[in-house]
């Protein structure tokens, strides 16, 4: 059990050591000398006017969770893609495969209903005018 997590623990392993060798090379070869042009904010460009902490419309957080949700939604596909031949067949798999006469719709079935509410969902947000950009 504890061997089947090694390529996950070295993925890990890899990211952080990848990203310690990134930053501390950086730091490394990085010639620090501030300067006032420098040290202004970068807004594309142009020089910032008004105050940063300005309202924004609320279409802007209604976008924001809206792709969140339908996001995290549709990254529930991965493991069904993963166990969809599992879930099609009525008895445990024979090697890898779905015995003949024993394949069901309930792996299908199941997506399709999943399919469905996230439809209705994007119908809704759609109907109720949250994706107009007025």
């Amino acid at each position: 059990m504890a061997s089947s997590y090694v390529p996950v623990l070295l993925l890990i392993a890899f990211v952080v050591a990848n990203a310690a060798l990134i930053i501390g090379l950086s730091h490394l070869t990085v010639r620090q000398r501030p300067t006032p042009e420098k040290q202004t904010p970068y807004e594309s460009g142009i020089p910032p006017l008004g105050d940063a902490r300005e309202r924004f419309s609320v279409k802007f957080y209604m976008v924001a969770m809206l792709f969140i949700v339908f996001d995290i939604e549709t990254v529930f596909m991965i493991p069904w893609g993963v166990g969809y031949r599992q879930l099609s067949c009525g008895v445990p798999l024979a090697g890898g495969s779905c015995p003949a006469g024993h394949l069901v719709w309930f792996g299908l079935g199941e997506m399709l209903v999943f399919m469905a509410i996230l439809l209705a969902g994007f119908v809704y947000v759609w109907k109720k005018g949250a994706l107009q950009w007025d």
